[in-house]
Formats: C-alpha cells, sequence, structure tokens
C-alpha cells in the first residue's frame, strides 16, 4: 500500500535497521541486520490493515488481547462497543481484540531523527475513538534504535479531570534468522501463570511461573501472566542469535504466544493482564500526572 510512508530507523552504532509505519498505527514492521529479519512477517502489513492480521509490533491500544464483553464499566458508568464501528474489532469466536488502533491512519508525527520517531494521537478531537474509549488524552509513541537495541516509549497524558485506563500493551513477534524453531531456547523471569480458555481468556485460575530457560521445540503458548518483576528481562536464543525482549517500566502482565503453524513467538508487554479494562485490574494516569511506560529488543 503505497500511500503508507515506510520511516527507516537506523542505528549510529550498528548495521541494525528498523522500519515503522506512522498511518498504519505506527507499526514497526521490521528490525534488520541487512539480510536477517528479527520480526515475524506472518501475514504481511496489508494484512494488518486491512484485516486486523498482526505482524512486526503492533500497538494493542486501549486494551490489550481480549475482553469477555462489548461491553465494561468505570465510576457507574457503560461503555458499549459495537463490532465493526469506532476500530472495534473481533477474532474468529466473535470476542473482542486488540482495542481499537489496528492500522489506525491518524497518528501525527511529531518528531523524526535518523535513529527516533515520535507520534501521537489525540483522542479528545477523535469523536470515533472517544466513542469506544471515552477517556480525554493525548497518546505519544516514541521508538528509538541505537545500541542494537529498538526501544519503545509510550506516555498518557489525560487532557482533561477524567483518569484514563491504563490497560494496553504491545504485541511483538520476534523470531531468530536462520535458526530452526525447534531449536530456539525461551528463558522467562519467575511470576504468575494466568491460564485462558479454549477462546483465549483468563479462567480466573492462577498459578506459580518458576521462569528459567526451557527448549521451546514445537511448543505452543498462549499463556497469561501477571506479577511481572519491574524491569524483567525474556530471552529468545539459539546458534548465535539472541533477541532480549526488556520490560523497562509499566508493565507488569505478559502474555506468551507461540502458534503452531508460525516460527514465531510473541513476549507481549501489558500495562494490565487480558480482560483487565472489564475486570478493574488496571491504574491510571491521572490529571496533571502522565504515564509512561517503555520496553525494549536488542537483538544479536
Amino acid at each position: 500500500m503505497s500511500e503508507f510512508e515506510a520511516v527507516t530507523l537506523t542505528d549510529p552504532s550498528s548495521s541494525l535497521t528498523a522500519t515503522v509505519v506512522p498511518m498504519a498505527g505506527m507499526i514497526v514492521t521490521s528490525l534488520r541486520d541487512g539480510e536477517h529479519e528479527f520480526l515475524g512477517q506472518r501475514r504481511g502489513l496489508d494484512a494488518y490493515i486491512t484485516a486486523g492480521k498482526t505482524m512486526g509490533i503492533p500497538i494493542l491500544y486501549p486494551w490489550a488481547n481480549r475482553l469477555s464483553a462489548n461491553h465494561y464499566g468505570i465510576d457507574g458508568a457503560v461503555v458499549t462497543l459495537t463490532p465493526g464501528t469506532g476500530g472495534v474489532r473481533t477474532d474468529e469466536n466473535d470476542i473482542t481484540i486488540h482495542g481499537v488502533l489496528t492500522g489506525y491512519s491518524g497518528w501525527l508525527v511529531s518528531d523524526r531523527s535518523e535513529n527516533s520517531l515520535t507520534a501521537v494521537v489525540d483522542f479528545a478531537g477523535r469523536p470515533r475513538l472517544l466513542a469506544s474509549f471515552p477517556f480525554p488524552h493525548v497518546l505519544t509513541q516514541r521508538v528509538t534504535l541505537a545500541d542494537r537495541t529498538l526501544t519503545v516509549e509510550t506516555t498518557v497524558t489525560p487532557t482533561t479531570g477524567a483518569s484514563v485506563p491504563m490497560c494496553f500493551g504491545y504485541h511483538p513477534y520476534v523470531q531468530l534468522p536462520g535458526v530452526p524453531r525447534a531449536e530456539w531456547t525461551l528463558t522467562t523471569p519467575a511470576m504468575r501463570h494466568r491460564p485462558v480458555d479454549d477462546v483465549g481468556l483468563p479462567t480466573g485460575a492462577h498459578d506459580d511461573w518458576p521462569g528459567g530457560s526451557t527448549l521451546l521445540g514445537s511448543t505452543t503458548y498462549d499463556d497469561g501472566f501477571d506479577q511481572v518483576p519491574a524491569g524483567a528481562v525474556f530471552t529468545v536464543s539459539g546458534g548465535d542469535r539472541r533477541v532480549e525482549i526488556a520490560f523497562l517500566e509499566g508493565y507488569p502482565a505478559t502474555q506468551l504466544f507461540a502458534p503452531p503453524s508460525d516460527d514465531v513467538i510473541a513476549i507481549e508487554p501489558m500495562a494490565a493482564p487480558t480482560d483487565a479494562l472489564r475486570q478493574g485490574h488496571y491504574r491510571f494516569a491521572v490529571a496533571g500526572k502522565p504515564e509512561t511506560t517503555r520496553f525494549s529488543i536488542k537483538v544479536w
């Protein structure tokens, strides 16, 4: 889709490049070292824009993953979500998924350099977005590439006295170029496991996840977690390749997703667990106090 300009960021200290497409939801589509691609391309950018089929590093905003119903309550009010309008999408089970900014073209670039790109969305001026998430605020995303590390910083700034729920996340698909999936080793921190049911929603159960390293092999994941330690680091390694995902600030939850049909794994930084917008398990950005989250992906 030629109308969507792709911005290539260059690492001043290495041959690494990153590609960001602001008008397609500020999605990061590529993280490359020469011919070696570290992000899962899956069905490609066009399928992301037209059908919401995720690839690369998309933002899931204002909620990450699925909601257990098409409505949620806050301060005694109920917000009703209408699939197909206001950016609301559903999965194959007709469950609301991934927020309202999938492929969203309304991002405005506010700053750009050789290795950094910043863009904003002002919800107050977007009735289409406010219909699904009626909390006026400015959402700012800054993507930086330096020292073989891609860093994504997200700031939520309320623009009225209303506090803004923090339930969003990102869905980075990573891969090890040239290394078979069967040889990848996944390393995770200790955290709390929140199993999901057969449609991807939390069951309400939980158990301890001891962390450590395990061979990915043919194992599949679609598992939720919370109590992720501040500054937690996850790694995927194999051969002479390594990808390190660090939850630097503001991400106490995650989802591990390793599908059986694609050689990728997603380690998702989440500001709150799946279905938090309905369950109420989240924090707020309050007036006069913007909230900033950060995660990074370093590759070798």
